[in-house]
């Protein structure tokens, strides 16, 4: 039985009236939130301050479209000249291993061996840190380099991340000029876009190179008695400089630089390889030296447009164009969206000042920009399914009670974003996809609240009472059964955060994020719904109208729902038909995996606008051969319409 308190002025007022406070002391823990927010003048300010953070997380969250996962990956080289691919396999790679396999976190081990070389691939599981592998591996073959075969150079060690792969791809192509003068421009170029911000690595796909050729005169070498070898080793000493010295003169000190670097192709040929009967031998003399361009090593084509048929059948159209591809890559972490727009905007700067008019410049790959549609359609999605819910609740609850929950939803994925950018993850479909995945649960608890909310404010009992005290009453009842469903969510997706292997670090954000949403929602539900309920909903009409019994005025999908379940509830065999009728459907859904009829797949295919076709031609094939099969399957199937035009790259490495 409640006591009566009387005021100064011989009034009764309930308890609940003269102080909420007092009231509210045995809410738990959802009354208690309800209770410190629902009149507070900070409520607003978390809401704002919380879709503040959302909008910073969507600006300064990386984009990308694939989840980065850390698997360590370090190549490890060695060069044995004149030694078999049986004999580096026995020496070299065998012991190698051996060592390598000492070292923790190593999961395989990739081996290859050829003339004079061998290459050996080191991965780690995934996750280790990628430093601290390359450390250990440098470590491990620094301290055991006495056990590395007589001529034996390296090992020479190479770190592999995601990273490495590039973000954004120019190729350079031209009607007129050639593949020296492609590079040659695109070096300058290269110079140019390695100022940008977080570029990690730049490189040049194709082309030829300059280089000064030395051929030698087999006959003169005998006649002389001097061997390539001899050569080389002149060459090589001839093009060096050397600070050997300094001598001081007064109060100045002059350094003494000794010999020169080769600055042109005369240079060369006056280099004096011996001395023969008091006579100088000039690699002019024993060689032919031409300033030229180096032997291909890879043929970058370009064909822009698509081939097109006459009305014999003849193929027309453009040909392939001699073409360089620069690929740049970025720094772990960084914004592929900001790096790749950055990129483009200096090329449209210097390309008039360092690119010949003949030379045109087409964007081949831009990783930034696909990643910015799918993240940007993600994000519509997810806006869209937002909206969605919020319509859905307005058709059961009406406008207003939607106003309420379509409050709460924004707020929660907002501080879920703001949880994704402070863990280092990025935007991508996996991140985003937990977002969207999320929205159909958080709304729960907030549904939960408004609904308790609403009915309570029209219970007879509840007329003329302060709607403060009855909200938090409605969101204390509801409280705990509210808590333990959310647990309940989170227990069940949370063990999918320590799926081991590789798929774990890329599915972990969908369980991170559905977790972190979730917790959100159920706090969120406590604080911002029962305020924006007092404010939104019409408390004088609900107060006015109140007085009615539960059930009077339930709508025809109430009713329905009644007359449906108080058989099933009341009469044992409508309960069996109905446990039957669920088991039935359960066992056809499942059928239908065996059956093919639905397709079972993690995520959905990524549609690119690009293939890659591996063309693999026999053992001894030219290069020039190869190219000339690459062009002809180029160009077969590529016909122009009038709707859909097409441009091609072919790359050919051999």
């Amino acid at each position: 039985m409640k006591e009566d308190k009387i005021n100064k002025d011989g009034n009764a007022v309930k308890n609940e009236e003269l102080n909420l406070e007092e009231n509210s002391l045995h809410s738990g823990f959802a009354g208690g939130l309800a209770r410190g927010f629902i009149d507070s003048k900070l409520t607003p300010l978390v809401i704002l301050l919380s879709l503040l953070l959302g909008i910073f997380a969507i600006i300064m969250t990386p984009r990308e479209e694939e989840p980065q996962i850390v698997v360590p990956m370090i190549d490890v080289f060695v060069q044995m000249p004149g030694a078999s691919p049986a004999e580096i396999e026995k020496r070299v790679i065998n012991p190698m291993e051996k060592l390598l396999w000492e070292i923790p976190g190593v999961e395989h081990i990739y081996s290859t061996a050829q003339n004079e070389g061998a290459m050996t691939i080191v991965r780690f599981k995934v996750s280790e840190d990628a430093e601290k592998s390359l450390v250990e591996i440098m470590e491990k073959m620094e301290h055991n380099k006495d056990r590395i075969p007589p001529n034996v150079y390296g090992p020479y060690i190479k770190s592999r991340s995601i990273d490495d792969v590039p973000i954004l791809a120019l190729t350079l192509h031209s009607k007129t000029e050639d593949h020296y003068m492609l590079r040659r421009a695109a070096a300058q170029l290269t110079n140019e876009l390695k100022s940008v911000n977080d570029v990690s690595d730049v490189n040049i796909i194709g082309g030829q190179r300059r280089e000064i050729r030395v051929e030698f005169d087999p006959n003169k070498l005998s006649a002389y008695g001097i061997s390539p070898m001899e050569i080389v080793g002149v060459i090589s000493d001839a093009n060096q400089q050397s600070l050997n010295n300094s001598f001081k003169n007064g109060n100045l000190e002059f350094k003494v630089t000794v010999g020169n670097f080769f600055r042109s192709v005369e240079d060369v040929k006056k280099l004096v390889v011996r001395s023969v009967n008091k006579r100088a031998i000039y690699l002019e003399e024993i060689a032919k030296i031409t300033d030229d361009v180096s032997e291909p090593e890879n043929y970058v084509l370009f064909k822009k447009g698509a081939a097109s048929k006459t009305a014999a059948g003849k193929e027309t159209g453009a040909a392939f164009e001699n073409a360089v591809t620069i690929a740049l890559s970025k720094r772990k972490g960084t914004n592929a969206i900001v790096i790749a727009e950055e990129a483009l905007d200096k090329l449209e700067k210097i390309r008039g000042t360092l690119l010949p008019k003949d030379i045109e410049v087409t964007v081949t790959r831009n990783y930034g920009e696909t990643a910015s549609e799918k993240s940007n359609e993600l994000l519509y999605h997810m806006a869209l399914a937002t909206i969605s819910v919020a319509v859905l609740i307005w058709m059961f609850l009406g406008f207003k009670a939607s106003a309420v929950v379509a409050i709460a939803i924004p707020v929660t994925l907002a501080l879920t974003l703001l949880v994704f950018y402070l863990y280092g993850y990025t935007l991508n479909r996996i991140t985003l996809f937990a977002l969207i995945f999320s929205i159909g649960i958080l709304v729960d608890d907030a549904i939960v609240v408004v609904e308790n909310m609403v009915r309570h404010f029209h219970l007879p009992h509840n007329k003329g009472r302060n709607m403060l005290t009855v909200a938090v009453e409605s969101v204390a009842e509801v409280g705990n059964p509210t808590i333990l469903a959310t647990i309940a969510v989170i227990v069940a997706i949370l063990p999918m955060a320590f799926v081991s292997g590789l798929m774990g670090p890329y599915m972990r954000p969908i369980p991170v994020g559905a977790s972190a949403a979730m917790i959100f929602s159920l706090i969120v539900a406590f604080i911002v719904t029962p305020w924006s309920s007092i404010r939104i909903l019409n408390l004088k009409e609900i107060e006015a109208g109140g007085g009615h019994h539960e059930g009077a005025n339930d709508d025809f999908l109430t009713r329905l729902y009644h007359r449906i379940m108080e058989p099933v509830l009341t009469v044992k065999k409508y309960r069996y038909i109905f446990l039957a009728s669920v088991t039935v459907l359960l066992l056809i859904t499942l059928l239908m995996v065996p059956a093919r009829m639905v397709k079972v797949k993690m995520l959905p295919f990524d549609n690119k606008s690009e293939f890659q076709v591996i063309i693999d031609m026999p053992e001894g094939t030219t290069l020039e051969q190869t190219a000339e099969v690459t062009k002809e399957i180029a160009g077969t199937r590529i016909y122009r319409s009038e709707e859909h035009t097409s441009e091609l790259q072919s790359r050919v490495d051999i």
